[in-house]
């Protein structure tokens, strides 16, 4: 029997974050998944400034902005007319960061080569069957290519998606409601006349398909609801014949242009939530916890946010640093940000379903000529971005406001700073899932009283490249602000007991 600190059922993106955020925190995992090896096909596309900037903490960025697909705008159009043009390049002038248009396969390569680097590597073919938790750990029954094997751990967490087997076994409810009875992709080699640098989406009446470029020559998405009335299970032929359809009705682009299905797929949407994200020494995150419509790209970027800010608090609790009970912010934290999503996304796709014709005059007439204007394209962009997520309602901001410059809670922006060496470097970058005191030369004391609470080799002790702050700012791993006051040792430490315990 083998006993890991942590076991991440799932070798998705979130129990990959995961595992990375606690191996470098130097807590043993096992990461556990019962397909028999890595997804081949793109499934997500895209992956958020937030997401971006999450796997630079995690040091797992790796070559990734190297094999992006180069969309330089989104095009809308509405019986057959170009009503909406949304430029990529505001969506980095509003949010602070680019987007990176790459799929689901690279960030998951990117993220188990970091894994690797750390030292673990998924199990593949292992399906965790049962488990049976007490108040010292979790004893698992997996089984793999070998028969049944039981492992003993001290925390499960359950990044195994919409079905987890983890939440299930819980008990842990997961309610919500149905949004569509079908989605519709199709991953196709096309030989169109198309600007390879431009998604389209073109809606007519009640039909709607997107087209959106993949690696590789001629290589292409389309995606759209299912017309209505086709309800029921649905073959290959079936789906190709209503994307072919959706293809036709909206789009000057024939199925005749399609030399080869590379991939198809159809999947039912629904938006949930789980009552918890934690039952005992069990967690949830990612899609096991939420779910929602794949519209704007959040569900991949939300499941790193769920694994980063998890990670941290669960090598505290591991390492002695902190009380359990620290484990609590976790919901605390991060279901709002999932609540948020649940609702933007349900609004979208209930726009774009336009079930009926005054939801799709709505959609046609206002909405879609809307995106045209700057101002909407940037709330728009900034909301995608997730960079607005903040937690300054969460049990661990500090109460004290301040006049300018980040609050307890909220994001703090990679700015550039100088190490203990004088080398420069950028805030995110720095923190490789480390606490950081960015502060002037009168910071040092409150150094010490970081280091002394959360470790020597958990805090890093950075400068601002320009300025000379008043004030002293410990910065959580996940770049959020976690304090900030006039350096005094005393008044940093009593915070940090508070929150540790």
């Amino acid at each position: 029997m083998t006993e890991p600190a942590v076991l991440i059922a799932g070798a998705g993106p979130t129990g990959l974050a995961l595992a990375c955020g606690l191996r470098a925190k130097g807590v043993p995992v096992r990461v556990v998944d019962r397909a028999d090896g890595p997804i081949g096909t793109s499934r997500a596309l895209g992956v958020q400034p937030r997401g971006v900037e999450v796997l630079i903490r995690l040091g797992a960025l790796a070559d990734l902005p190297d094999q992006v697909i180069p969309l330089r705008e989104v095009r809308m159009y509405v019986g057959g007319k170009l009503i909406s043009t949304m430029p990529m390049d505001r969506m980095g002038a509003a949010s602070g960061r680019s987007p990176l248009l790459v799929s689901q396969v690279e960030v998951e390569g990117a993220l188990r080569e970091r894994l690797a680097g750390l030292g673990a590597r998924p199990g593949w073919g292992q399906e965790l069957i049962d488990y049976a938790a007490d108040s010292n750990g979790v004893t698992v029954t997996l089984r793999g290519p070998d028969g049944l094997e039981s492992v003993r751990a001290g925390w499960l967490v359950g990044c195994d998606g919409a079905h987890s087997r983890v939440r299930k076994l819980s008990g842990i409810g997961f309610p919500g409601v149905p949004v569509a009875e079908h989605f519709l992709i199709a991953d196709v080699r096309a030989e169109w006349r198309l600007d390879r640098q431009v998604m389209g989406s073109w809606s007519h009446g009640g039909d709607m398909i997107s087209v959106c470029p993949l690696p590789g020559e001629g290589r292409w998405r389309l995606m759209g609801p299912s017309p209505s009335g086709t309800e029921g299970d649905l073959s290959r032929d079936d789906i190709l014949s209503l994307v072919k359809r959706q293809l036709g009705n909206c789009t000057p682009y024939r199925e005749t242009g399609i030399r080869e299905v590379e991939w198809l797929s159809t999947f039912r949407i629904h938006r949930r939530l789980a009552d918890t994200y934690r039952k005992g020494r069990v967690l949830l995150a990612g899609d096991a916890v939420a779910i929602h419509h794949p519209f704007g790209g959040q569900g991949m970027n939300t499941g790193l946010g769920d694994a980063e800010n998890l990670a941290w608090k669960l090598a505290s609790v591991i390492a002695g640093r902190a009380d359990v009970r620290l484990l609590d912010s976790y919901e605390a934290e991060r279901r709002p940000v999932a609540r948020g999503v649940l609702a933007g996304t349900d609004f979208v796709t209930k726009l774009v379903m336009a079930e009926n014709k005054i939801t799709a005059r709505l959609r046609d007439r206002v909405v879609m000529p809307l995106m045209n204007t700057r101002r909407v394209q940037n709330l728009l962009w900034r909301n995608a971005s997730q960079l607005g997520v903040h937690y300054r309602n969460g049990p661990l901001a500090a109460q004290r406001r301040f006049g300018s410059g980040p609050k307890p809670g909220e994001r703090v922006p990679d700015i550039l700073c100088r190490d203990e060496d004088g080398t420069t470097v950028r805030l995110h970058e720095a923190l490789q899932g480390r606490w950081a005191v960015l502060g002037g030369p009168d910071a040092a004391e409150s150094f010490v009283a970081a280091a002394d609470a959360l470790g020597e080799k958990d805090v890093v002790s950075l400068t601002p490249a320009n300025g000379s702050p008043r004030d002293v700012l410990l910065i959580r791993p996940d770049a959020h602000l976690a304090w900030r006051g006039r350096p005094s040792p005393g008044a940093l430490s009593r915070w940090l007991a508070g929150v540790l315990g």
